[in-house]
């Protein structure tokens, strides 16, 4: 009698749904698939589309047959345009990045040529790739960087537009929105300023998407919350990592930042101890502490409660106000103007209200997030080519933006982050011909700022 032939297995099927990558076939026992779930509604496997490159490893390991045919990415030939020499610290970014298997983040200085480095990742892969950044200023310029480096179509999604090709830019809000759409699109996600990522509705784009391989781009991936951990997970780890000091004054311009004191007049010290006396009076009675993760938030819902907890939040709002837009601050702010009136000079406040009141008082041009895209684009070409010699912002200049002409920073208020002090610094250390950057940090005598002041500067670029 002839031996039968064991039955061949059908080969395991993968398949992109909707943000989810779904496997239809027999798993073998002992084989544990990453992230996956049966999901008894269809009968398969499901699991985040961000597990795509782990399943696909181990179903090679256990030598087991699959068909994919769930990434649709293509195979680009990107050969750069440009004539440019990287930097050694650009070359040796890209070298880790492709050492450490593809995944990570890469930390540098704003004005280090983050994008530069993207750009040699993504000629050096080769495959199809989504841009993912925070604003719709920085799609427009990471389409222009594309689209001058590579001659090919570059799409964009978001600010009205929905323009799908294999390099595509968008925003984390609009990834969001498309992701379950565009998920099996593309083998390389880039994400720029990543250390927005791990917020919950901004990971969740990145959990939608195949890309087996991911690149993260920051100068700070640091966040007050600790979320940053996330990013290991959605990106990878830190890959690469400069400081600032590290590069000042031979790829960065040299630098020196100054701290400098202004007293509140008798009035508003008055005013301000009045104010601050009701709302720490506030926070001591109902146990609260705005330091530590969901501070702030407790604050607001406990607030919210009652119209003593109001007159709370509005004396705390008047504390603040106080202090950061004195007379006396703002009498110094015009002595910096004339000191620097041949420089260019970015002046920086914590809300919009100081910042409309400087524009008024100085005739200082403005920008908020109130102020349209092709008023902002008019704005700061006039900055950069030296038509404005002074621009007054409060957040909205703080990453991304490129800046190259500016080499004077006035700090009058702003919160406490570290990441945001460094950034605002970024943002005047751009190299140029004989260029040394100044930044000014302003803060009140005896009020809050002084500490304010303390944290922030907490960063190995303030050590000089």
């Amino acid at each position: 009698m002839a031996t039968q032939k064991p039955e061949k297995a059908n080969p395991i099927q993968l398949e992109f749904d909707r943000g989810t990558l779904v496997l239809q076939g027999d798993v073998p026992e002992g084989v544990r698939l990453p992230g996956c779930v049966y999901d008894s509604r269809v009968g398969r496997w499901r699991a985040q589309a961000y597990r795509y490159r782990e399943v696909l490893t181990t179903l090679h390991r256990a030598g087991l047959s699959y068909e994919n045919r769930a990434g649709g990415f293509e195979t680009l030939e990107l050969l750069s345009r440009e004539q440019r020499v990287p930097f050694p610290y650009q070359d040796e970014a890209v070298s880790a990045f492709f050492a450490e298997g593809r995944r990570g983040v890469v930390v540098l200085p704003t004005g280090a040529g983050k994008t530069f480095v993207a750009q040699l990742i993504l000629e050096r892969l080769g495959r199809s790739g989504l841009v993912v950044t925070p604003t719709l200023d920085l799609v427009q310029q990471w389409y222009g960087v594309l689209k001058t480096a590579f001659d090919r179509p570059v799409g964009v999604v978001g600010g009205g537009e929905y323009d799908v090709q294999d390099l595509t830019v968008t925003t984390y809000d609009s990834a969001y929105i498309h992701m379950e759409r565009l998920g099996d699109r593309f083998a390389v996600l880039v994400v720029d300023e990543c250390h927005h990522l791990p917020g919950p509705t901004y990971s969740t784009a990145a959990e939608m998407c195949l890309a087996p391989f991911r690149l993260g781009l920051t100068a700070t991936p640091e966040r007050e919350d600790g979320l940053e951990t996330k990013l290991d997970r959605l990106v990878g780890p830190v890959v690469y990592r400069r400081e600032i000091g590290e590069l000042a004054g031979e790829f960065l311009s040299d630098y020196e930042t100054t701290r400098l004191e202004v007293s509140l007049s008798e009035e508003e010290m008055h005013r301000y101890e009045e104010e601050r006396a009701i709302y720490r009076a506030f926070l001591e009675q109902e146990g609260l502490r705005l330091g530590g993760r969901g501070g702030w938030q407790r604050f607001l819902a406990t607030t919210s409660r009652s119209e003593r907890g109001r007159r709370a939040f509005l004396a705390y709002r008047a504390q603040k106000a106080i202090a950061q837009a004195s007379e006396a601050k703002l009498r110094l702010l015009g002595d910096l103007l004339l000191r620097h009136r041949r420089d260019r000079v970015l002046i920086f406040t914590s809300d919009n209200e100081t910042v409309y009141k400087i524009s008024r008082r100085f005739l200082v041009p403005a920008i908020t997030h109130q102020t349209k895209v092709k008023e902002r684009h008019r704005l700061l070409s006039g900055f950069n080519d030296g038509r404005y010699p002074f621009l007054v912002t409060s957040k909205v200049l703080n990453e991304g933006v490129d800046v190259p002409a500016a080499n004077i920073g006035i700090v009058l208020s702003g919160s406490g982050s570290v990441r945001e002090h460094v950034q605002r610094l970024g943002r005047i250390l751009r190299r140029g011909e004989g260029k040394r950057a100044k930044l000014y940090e302003v803060v009140a005598r005896d009020t809050a700022e002084e500490y304010t002041s303390r944290r922030r500067r907490q960063h190995g670029a303030y050590e000089r």
